[in-house]
C-alpha cells in the first residue's frame, strides 16, 4: 500500500508539484500510522531522480534491500508494519549511475546527537500545552506599537555543566527562562535549531530543516521549553536559514544523484565564501519544502517568529561574488528574481496563517521595501534588523574621546531613517565572537570605570532611538571577552561589584523601557520622536524626544558620550511646566559617579535651542539622563 492511494494525497502531491503545498511535512518523512489494524510507519521521499531508493535502517542491519520503495510524481513511498518510535533509519539511494549511498531524510523530525546522522523515527503528537493563555492573548495585530526587547541565545554555551555537557531544554526551561523573565525581556531569540553537523557553525549550515537539534534533548522536550516560555509571558523566536545549506554527504547535497534541492548551475547554486549549496528557488517542490518549514516550527512548536538569515544573498545574484564573475538575471540585472518572489511567497503565506508572528530580515542591503507588505511591492517582513545603526554607533563607541570629535553622526544618521523600515536594533552576537571583541571590551576608556560608563550610555541611548531593541546574552552583566560558542558565559563575573552593578544597571532600564509608552508606541511613526539639536555640535551630546500616542506621556533622553559633567545645563523643550528625572545612567547603585538631578525642574522663559522655555539639567559623564513631562493633572 502506498501513499499514493487516495484523492486527498493526490492533491497534496499536485500542490507540492505546484510549489504550493504548504504543510508538505504531513505526508513526506516518517509517519506512525496503523493501516487494516497494523501499527507501523509510512516512509515518503522526494527524490524524482533516483534509480532506486530503499529504508535502511537498524531494523534491518542497514541493507536497504529488504525494503524497496515503489515511485509515483517523483515521490518513493514504502509502509512497514511494526516498526516503533526511536527507531533509526535512511533512504538508500541508487543513483541512474548505479553509485548508492545513505541519506537522511530531509523531512526527519528527529536526528541522532553529532557525529551520529542517522533519522530517529519520532511523533510530534499528544504534547500537552498549557500556553491556552499566551495563544488568546496573542491575537491583536499591534506589535508594531508593543515593547520589544529581544534576548538573543546560543543554547550551548549560555551555560554549561561542571564536566562541559550541555544544558538540556527542560533544564534551560527552567533556569533560562526564569533568568530572561527576571530581567523584563520579552522574547527570546534562540540561534539555529534545526539539526546541523557542525558546532562551530552555530546552526547556520543545516542537514535537517525539521529536526531540531538533539544537543538539548527530544521534540518534545524542545515543546516544554517552548511552553515553559509562553507561560512565563516570553515569547520565541528562531533563527531559520532558507538561504543555504551544508554540503555534509548525509544531507540534502544531491540528493537523488542530481543537484534536487541545489541549482545545477554552480553560479547559482554555490556559495564558495561559506562552502554551502543555494536552495534552488525555481523550483516548485523547494518552495513548498522551505515554506512548509517555516509554518512547521509555528504549527508543531509554537514559535512565535522567525528571524530569516542572511536576506541579503537572496536579493542578489552576485553575494559575495568577485566582480569579474557577476552573472546576471534574464532581465539583464543583478537582483535574484526568484529569490525575491520567494521571500514574497514566504511572507505572504506565513502572514495569511498567522497574522501575528514576527518575521525579521537579517538584511545588510540596502534592499528598498523589506517591511513593506506584499501586497504594495515590499518583501513583507514586519522587521528588519538595523546593522547601519549596530555598525556606526560601534564605530563612534571604540574611538577615543579626541577621535571623537566631527563624528557625532555616526550616533545620529540612522535617527533620518527611523520611518523608512520597521527596525530592530541589533547588538548581537556578530558583535561578541572572536576577533570582534565583546561589547564591554569594544568601549573605548581609560579605565575599566569609562568602559563600563560608555556601554551605560550606550545602551542607554539604544533604549531611547526609535526601533525595537535586540541584546546578545552575557552583553547584560559586561562579559570582557569574545563570545565562545565552546563555552560558557563567564558568569563568575558577577561575583565582581562593577558586573553586578552593571547587570542591576540593565535589568533596571529594561524594566524601565517596558514600563513607558513613550519609547516604543510610536517607533516607526515621523511624529513619536524628534531630535532636540544642542547648542553646540561637538558637545558629545545627543538629545531625543519620545511620545506616546495619546501625546500625554513625554520622554528626553540626554545621553553624553563625552567625559565632561554639565551642571546646569540649559535644555530647550517644547512643553512648559514641570519635568522629572526617571532614569539616570550614573547612578552609584550602577556603578556611576551619581550625579543626578533629584528636584524638580521647573522650566523658565528662557530661549534656547529654538524653543521659548527652558530647563536646567545636570548631565553627568559619558552617561544618559532621562527627564518625563509632568502635565499638570485636571
Amino acid at each position: 500500500m502506498t501513499m499514493i492511494a487516495s484523492k486527498s494525497n493526490t492533491d497534496a502531491l499536485y500542490l507540492l508539484h505546484e510549489g504550493t503545498q504548504y504543510q508538505s511535512y504531513q505526508f513526506l518523512g516518517a509517519h506512525l500510522e496503523e493501516r487494516d489494524g497494523c501499527k507501523g510507519v509510512n516512509f515518503a521521499v522526494w527524490a524524482p531522480n533516483a534509480k532506486q531508493v530503499n529504508v535502511s535502517g537498524s531494523f534491518n542491519g542497514w541493507d536497504g534491500t529488504h525494503h524497496a520503495m515503489t515511485m509515483q510524481e517523483g515521490i518513493w513511498t514504502l509502509f512497514i508494519p511494526e516498526l516503533e518510535e526511536g527507531t533509526l533509519y535512511k533512504y538508500e539511494i541508487v543513483t541512474l549511475d548505479g553509485d548508492r549511498y545513505l541519506k537522511a531524510d530531509p523531512y526527519a523530525f528527529q536526528t541522532e546527537v553529532r557525529p551520529e546522522t542517522a533519522s530517529i523515527i519520532a511523533s510530534l503528537d499528544n504534547y500537552d500545552w498549557q500556553d491556552e493563555d499566551w495563544l488568546a492573548n496573542n491575537t491583536s495585530n499591534q506589535h508594531l506599537q508593543q515593547p520589544l526587547l529581544i534576548y538573543e541565545v546560543h543554547l550551548g554555551s549560555w551555560k554549561r555543566k561542571e564536566d562541559g555537557g550541555f544544558y538540556s531544554y527542560v533544564e534551560l526551561a527552567d533556569e533560562l527562562v526564569d533568568y530572561v523573565h527576571e530581567r523584563g525581556y520579552t522574547h527570546i531569540e534562540l540561534m539555529p535549531l534545526a539539526e546541523h553537523p557542525l558546532d562551530s557553525s552555530w546552526g547556520y549550515q543545516v542537514t535537517s530543516y525539521y529536526s531540531v537539534t538533539s544537543r538539548y534533548g527530544s521534540p518534545k522536550d524542545f515543546m516544554y521549553f517552548v511552553d515553559r516560555c509562553h507561560q512565563k509571558g516570553i515569547g520565541v523566536i528562531m533563527d531559520w536559514v532558507p538561504a543555504h545549506f551544508c554540503k555534509d554527504a548525509h544531507g540534502l547535497s544531491r540528493f537523488d544523484g542530481s543537484p534536487l534541492y541545489e541549482y545545477a548551475d554552480s553560479r547559482k547554486g554555490e556559495n564558495p565564501t561559506w562552502g554551502t549549496y543555494i536552495f534552488d528557488y525555481g523550483k516548485p517542490e523547494v518552495i513548498s519544502y522551505l515554506i512548509s518549514n517555516a509554518l512547521f516550527w509555528m504549527d508543531m512548536y509554537h514559535v512565535d517568529g522567525l528571524r530569516v538569515d542572511a536576506v541579503y544573498s537572496l536579493l542578489t545574484l552576485n553575494f559575495n561574488r568577485p566582480e569579474e564573475e557577476y552573472i546576471r538575471n534574464e532581465q539583464g540585472g543583478e537582483e535574484h528574481l526568484e529569490g525575491i518572489a520567494f521571500l514574497q511567497k514566504l511572507n505572504a503565506v506565513v502572514f495569511s496563517r498567522y497574522p501575528n508572528v514576527l518575521m525579521i530580515a537579517e538584511d545588510s542591503s540596502a534592499y528598498p521595501g523589506v517591511t513593506t507588505p506584499v501586497e504594495y511591492g515590499g518583501l513583507g517582513f514586519n522587521y528588519k534588523w538595523n546593522l547601519a545603526f549596530t555598525s556606526d554607533t560601534l564605530e563612534y563607541m571604540k574611538k577615543n574621546q579626541s577621535e571623537r570629535v566631527g563624528q557625532e553622526d555616526r550616533l545620529t544618521r540612522s535617527l533620518l531613517g527611523t520611518s523608512d523600515e520597521n527596525y530592530v536594533l541589533p547588538y548581537s552576537h556578530d558583535e561578541m565572537n572572536y576577533p570582534s571583541k565583546s561589547l564591554l571590551g569594544k568601549m573605548s576608556g581609560e579605565d575599566n570605570w569609562q568602559r563600563f560608563a560608555n556601554l551605560r550610555v550606550l545602551y542607554t541611548y539604544m533604549m531611547g532611538h526609535p526601533g525595537k531593541k535586540l541584546l546578545f546574552m552575557g552583553t547584560e552583566f559586561g562579559q570582557m571577552d569574545d563570545w565562545n560558542s565552546e563555552d560558557s558565559l563567564v558568569w563568575g563575573l558577577l561575583r565582581n561589584e562593577e558586573h553586578q552593578q552593571f547587570a542591576e544597571f540593565v535589568k533596571r532600564m529594561n524594566h524601565f523601557y517596558i514600563a513607558e509608552k513613550a519609547l516604543w508606541e510610536l517607533d516607526f511613526e515621523s511624529n513619536g520622536f524628534t531630535s532636540l539639536v544642542a547648542d553646540e555640535k561637538e558637545d558629545g551630546l545627543v538629545t531625543l524626544l519620545r511620545k506616546s500616542k495619546t501625546n500625554n506621556e513625554q520622554l528626553i533622553i540626554i545621553s553624553n558620550f563625552k567625559p565632561e559633567t554639565h551642571e546646569g545645563y540649559r535644555l530647550g523643550v517644547m512643553e512648559p511646566g514641570r519635568y522629572r528625572e526617571v532614569f539616570n545612567s550614573d547612578k552609584l547603585e550602577f556603578g556611576g559617579s551619581g550625579i543626578t538631578n533629584d528636584h524638580s525642574l521647573e522650566t523658565q522663559e528662557w530661549f534656547c535651542q529654538g524653543y521659548p522655555q527652558s530647563i536646567s539639567v545636570n548631565i553627568p559623564p559619558l552617561a544618559a539622563v532621562i527627564v518625563k513631562y509632568m502635565p499638570t493633572e485636571g
